[in-house]
């Protein structure tokens, strides 16, 4: 057997996700396929994460050799940085009030600067931006509506990588290009109910 480290790391790792997500989503009801409710898509995209994290752990056994590379000293404490300040952000966020009472909230809140902290190491820098600009969506999208929680996500995802920073013009074209597009599918033709400016 031919072991590829990478993917068996990457399998669990989405596997491990889906299923934090699912038992997370239990607050949600689910509705049907028909009248779907909160909890309906977040439900079946951790479940098609679940499978797809099984096909990868799967496929790994016999995809290898590929070792995984060792971590820099810098990758290591940025990563204990990141979980500690995720988790202190965790327990101080519902003292906020309001907004950040919701458990889903005061979650985000706490993997957006967990996920900013790692950021300081290179080796992290690009699933740490990614990652932070999928938190940043989901704690937007509410109060700051499809809009704003859009050009966040844009925003932070472009820090992922060094060469996108030197085109603004591409970035602006993109996020242009991305809220029509997303305005178009989501609130003009599926109708879906979600604010679409900011409700602060």
């Amino acid at each position: 057997m031919k072991v590829n480290a990478k993917d068996i790391a990457a399998g669990v790792l989405l596997m491990l996700i889906a299923a934090v997500g699912l038992y997370l989503n239990q607050d949600h009801s689910l509705g049907s396929a028909r009248r779907m409710g909160p909890g309906y898509m977040p439900m079946l995209v951790f479940w098609l994460q679940l499978g797809l994290g099984a096909i990868v752990l799967v496929a790994a056994l016999f995809n290898g050799p590929d070792p995984l590379v060792k971590w820099t000293g810098l990758e290591s404490v940025s990563l204990a940085l990141g979980i500690a300040a995720g988790l202190v952000v965790w327990k101080v966020a519902p003292m906020f009030g309001g907004f950040f009472a919701s458990t889903y909230n005061a979650v985000g809140l706490a993997m957006f600067v967990g996920f900013i902290v790692i950021c300081f190491a290179n080796g992290w820098r690009l699933i740490g931006f990614i990652c932070a600009a999928m938190c940043l969506f989901g704690l937007l999208l509410e109060k700051g509506g499809l809009m704003l929680a859009l050009i966040g996500t844009i925003l932070v995802s472009v820090l992922a990588e060094p060469q996108h920073r030197e085109r603004p013009l591409g970035i602006l074209g993109l996020t242009v290009f991305l809220l029509a597009l997303c305005w178009w599918i989501f609130i003009k033709q599926l109708d879906i109910r979600v604010a679409v400016w900011p409700q602060f």
